[in-house]
């Protein structure tokens, strides 16, 4: 029987292309669980300002930072009008955020979820909440709250998230740069590495093809 290929799939919450990916994700792990293919979850906080600057809009949506220069304002611009057109497709609700989030701290919590077996009572609430901008993902005592509304020991996600976890965050972070992991959202089909959602049948096609392989 052939070996069953590790998949890992890396997201970030403040990333709407990765906040898309998780339907077609979750279908293909349907799909293939039958196989006894599993896909594992893991955050990979992005570092946004480092290619696309850095921006905090006011009330009026001006930016008062103003380190993006034009072409930068046009990747953005065009990256928003592209999810929240593939969203109402679907049903969901893509708010732009007015500020770049560091998603570190949310990205700890899927961690404790996880640690505990209950990504999904947690993963998808922080997804739908935070790009109807209802949750600001930056403040530990809301992380906590999702925490604790998805049974799960808030009190102690406290102190695994200025401890155990952020270094957890960090070392798996390393790691899936050491893969070659730069965006999200992207899969890693054993030391093959796959970006954005339209490479998800790549994805399905290279999975097929290595269990049904002698």
């Amino acid at each position: 029987m052939p070996s069953r290929p590790q998949v890992i799939h890396y997201f970030d919450y403040k990333s709407p292309y990765a906040y898309l990916a998780q339907r077609a994700t979750d279908a293909l792990e349907a799909e293939l669980a039958p196989l006894g293919v599993a896909i594992e979850r893991l955050p990979y906080t992005l570092d946004i300002p480092s290619y696309l600057g850095d921006a905090r809009l006011d009330e009026s949506g001006r930016d008062v930072i103003g380190t993006r220069d034009a072409h930068q304002w046009r990747r953005v611009r065009y990256a928003y009008m592209d999810c929240r057109r593939e969203a109402a497709r679907h049903g969901l609700v893509i708010r732009g955020p007015r500020k770049i989030f560091d998603s570190s701290i949310a990205h700890i919590g899927f961690l404790w979820a996880a640690r505990a077996g209950r990504i999904r009572p947690y993963h998808d609430r922080i997804f739908e909440k935070f790009w109807k901008r209802s949750l600001d993902i930056e403040d530990a005592s809301a992380i906590a709250g999702e925490i604790g509304a998805a049974g799960l020991d808030a009190a102690a996600f406290r102190e695994f998230l200025v401890g155990e976890g952020r270094a957890l965050h960090d070392r798996l972070r390393a790691d899936a740069e050491a893969k070659g992991v730069f965006g999200v959202p992207s899969y890693l089909v054993d030391d093959e590495l796959f970006w954005g959602n339209e490479r998800i049948d790549r994805v399905r096609e290279r999975l097929l093809a290595r269990v049904s392989s002698p």
